[in-house]
C-alpha cells in the first residue's frame, strides 16, 4: 500500500514500450464498486476471490506490465501463476508508508491502529512478496524514475527508444 506501483509500473511500461494494466481496476471496473466499498459490503474473502480471477484473467490476456493489488499473492494459485514470470517486489518499510499514505487513508485494511496492521500485514506477506519475486527494489527515499531504473537494471532489460520496434520481453508484474 503506497508503495507506488501504479507510477513504476506505469514508468515501467513506457520505458519497455509495453502497456500497463492494474488489477485492483479491473476490478473495480468490473464492478463498479470501489476496493474499500467490496470490502466493506462484501467482505475480504469475496474481495479476494475478485483478485484472483482478475490476476488469472490479466496474465492471460496482458503481455505488458502488470501491476498486482498487495494481497494478491495471499492465494496460492496466483503465486503459481507468477512462477516463471519477471515479478519486481517494492519494498518500503512502516515509517515510508506513513510518510506516504499517512496511513490514514481509506485503507480498509488499516482502519484501527494502521501502524501496527501494517507491520502485521508485511510480516505475514513479505515472505510471499519475496517467493514469487524475481528481484526486489526498495522504494524508502527514492523517486518513481530512480525505483524504476532500478527495476530495469535488476532485471537487466533495456529501455525502448523511439523508431524502435519493441518486442515484448515478456510479462513485468508489480
Amino acid at each position: 500500500m503506497g508503495v507506488g506501483k501504479s507510477t513504476v509500473g506505469q514508468l515501467l511500461a513506457e520505458h519497455l514500450g509495453v502497456g500497463y494494466r492494474d488489477t485492483d481496476d479491473d476490478i473495480v471496473a468490473g464492478t463498479g464498486r470501489s476496493v474499500a466499498e467490496i470490502f466493506v459490503d462484501e467482505g475480504e474473502s469475496a474481495f479476494r476471490a475478485l483478485e484472483k480471477q482478475a490476476v488469472r484473467t490479466a496474465l492471460a490476456e496482458h503481455e505488458g506490465v502488470l501491476a498486482l493489488g498487495g494481497g494478491a499473492v495471499l492465494d496460492a494459485d496466483t503465486r503459481a501463476l507468477l512462477a516463471g514470470q519477471r515479478v519486481v517486489y517494492l519494498s518500503m518499510d512502516v515509517e515510508e508508508a506513513a510518510r506516504r499514505t499517512g496511513l490514514n487513508v481509506a485503507r480498509p485494511l488499516l482502519a484501527v491502529n494502521p501502524r501496527k496492521q501494517w507491520r502485521e500485514l508485511m510480516e505475514a506477506r513479505r515472505p510471499l512478496y519475496e517467493e514469487v519475486a524475481t528481484v526486489v527494489v526498495a522504494t524508502d527515499g527514492r523517486t518513481p524514475e530512480e525505483v524504476t531504473r532500478s527495476a530495469l537494471d535488476a532485471l537487466e532489460m533495456k529501455t525502448v527508444s523511439p523508431g524502435d520496434n519493441p518486442r515484448t520481453p515478456g510479462r513485468r508484474t508489480l
